[in-house]
């Protein structure tokens, strides 16, 4: 990846943000003061500060689904998405979209879940068998 993306989020607990960041979801901590924490989120990184997260409401119609909006996440090889999957499903956590597929045998075909964090944040994952296909229309 040659440009990675850095995003900034509010967290209202930077002791759950670590455990479910950097726990439960791999990302590896990096710097980090009393009111921030930063994260290799899959090669990106994710500044978690304490604050009120982003009010979101279910308008993002996907399908026959609302997805909360707005919401952030990252694309991932498929195999990745699924050890993903299979940690998040494993400690139960609460999904708006469990793991599914999308457009299944469509140009742009993949995988997806959408999940809060502990602060309340939305976040979606997405898999790909095929990453060139990910902009395919």
């Amino acid at each position: 990846m040659a440009h990675p993306f850095h995003l900034a989020i509010n967290v209202t607990d930077l002791g759950e943000a670590r455990a479910f960041y950097g726990g439960l979801l791999g990302g590896i901590e990096g710097r980090s003061t009393e009111t921030w924490v930063d994260f290799d989120f899959f090669g990106h990184q994710l500044s978690l500060h304490l604050g009120t997260p982003f009010a979101t409401q279910a308008t993002g119609k996907v399908g026959d689904h609302m997805v909360p909006m707005p919401h952030f996440g990252v694309v991932l090889p498929l195999d990745i998405w699924r050890g993903v999957a299979e940690r998040l499903t494993a400690a139960a956590v609460d999904f708006v979209l469990p793991p599914s597929v999308r457009f299944e045998g469509q140009p742009g075909e993949q995988w997806t879940m959408f999940f809060r964090d502990p602060s309340g944040n939305p976040v979606e994952l997405k898999g790909f068998a095929d990453m060139t296909t990910v902009f395919a229309a």
